[in-house]
């Protein structure tokens, strides 16, 4: 099983002058200790009760962030969980996404999702779609990296995007692509779009565990569907790991054996806690050896 470690909040004492040195600190601690992935939100506003937050916390911009965390390692994967289609242009999204991959040396995820914060996008001035035109424009941004990668350039047109002569120079290092990742349970759409384009899904901790499986139960259905291997998607789980409050490193583990046995092969924490750099270095001594082994 892998360890990630997401970094949600950027709250630190010192105010915006600490957010860089604090994000240096963890982020090479965290390559240091033996982390798989890292990882940031793609939002604009803090999540509301994010930790007892505000949705007017700071929150940093992702990408311009994961290539400040590329510059900074050269172990650890790196994404987005998960990107919103609704911020960028799809042929922009897919310019970053190529861009961070190179500056990471192909050690990239392509987190992508429909979006949901609708608070955040009516404050920002963001188109916010129905439901349904949101999930087309993420069939879309998934169709067009599909035909982006497969070749040096392509002309694509989808529901509502169109791109006549995309580029694909320089090509992404990852090989053969950064790994599409799809956040998400809906089990009509998002799972079925992981099994038809995904090498990796993502499902809260917080839905509960009969939840997440049949989340997963669910996603084997439409591999069968579609012909597609079931064990070729790699599934990931999002938790929370707050050891200087009700967790411990036994109930981690607990967690962790228990996210095993149901096939999730790659667990990344959130931790409300991380500035203090402790709960890394706890993840180090005595959670990532006792995973490997």
């Amino acid at each position: 099983m892998h360890i990630g470690l997401q970094i949600p909040s950027f709250k630190y004492p010192g105010g915006p002058a600490a957010i860089r040195p604090k994000l240096k600190e963890i982020v090479t601690t965290a390559e240091d200790a033996g982390f798989y992935s890292l990882w940031v939100m793609d939002h604009f506003y803090q999540i509301k009760g994010m930790f007892g937050e505000a949705y007017t916390d700071p929150m940093m911009e992702s990408y311009t962030t994961l290539g400040y965390f590329a510059g900074l390692t050269e172990k650890i994967f790196l994404g987005t969980l998960v990107t919103g289609v609704i911020y960028r242009h799809p042929s922009v999204l897919m310019k970053m996404v190529n861009t961070l991959d190179i500056l990471a040396g192909g050690r990239t995820y392509f987190g992508i999702g429909a979006a949901w914060y609708e608070d955040e996008a009516i404050g920002y001035g963001i188109p916010y779609p129905s439901t349904s035109e949101r999930f087309e424009q993420l069939e879309d941004n998934l169709q067009l990296a599909k035909a982006l990668w497969a070749g040096d350039e392509t002309s694509f047109e989808g529901r509502h995007f169109s791109a006549p002569a995309i580029t694909n120079n320089p090509r992404p290092l990852s090989t053969p692509h950064p790994r599409i990742m799809i956040g998400g349970t809906g089990p009509n759409k998002t799972l079925r779009m992981v099994a038809q384009y995904a090498d990796a899904c993502n499902i809260g901790e917080w839905v509960g565990r009969a939840n997440m499986q049949k989340a997963l139960d669910t996603l084997k259905e439409h591999c069968e569907a579609l012909g597609r291997d079931y064990h070729t998607i790699e599934k990931t789980a999002l938790c929370t790991a707050h050891l200087s409050g009700k967790d411990t490193v036994e109930s981690i583990m607990g967690r962790l054996e228990d996210l095993s046995g149901m096939g999730f092969s790659h667990v990344i924490f959130n931790m409300p806690d991380v500035h203090t750099i402790t709960p890394l270095e706890t993840f180090a001594g005595e959670i990532i050896p006792a995973v490997e082994d």
